[in-house]
């Protein structure tokens, strides 16, 4: 059993809005029997944090396209994207590009 996961997530480009304006969250995952992914935090995040337009932040299983991620302040492309494992004290960013005109 993986021990619970403490990890930063922010929130920017506007994407704060949908998180009640908030742009930075500690958060701690609860203990789960195989490592936390990417895939899964997405799903946390919508059941815990996310405030209103689901829609403006996920596309079916993944960020919707026009959100860069970024874990540690890398391209998550890099990183393996929804296979990504998290580690303690990760700090993964979500940034909209999108801007309504």
């Amino acid at each position: 059993m993986a021990a619970p996961l403490a990890i930063q997530l922010e929130f920017g480009g506007g994407a704060e809005l949908l998180f009640n304006g908030v742009k930075e969250h500690h958060v701690t995952l609860p203990s789960q029997s195989e490592p936390w992914d990417m895939k899964q935090l997405l799903v946390w995040i919508q059941q815990n944090l996310l405030k209103e337009r689901p829609e403006l932040f996920v596309q079916g299983d993944s960020v919707r396209p026009g959100i860069l991620v970024l874990i540690n302040d890398a391209d998550w492309e890099l990183m393996g994207e929804l296979d990504y494992q998290l580690q303690e004290q990760d700090n993964v960013v979500f940034i909209s590009t999108l801007h309504g005109g």
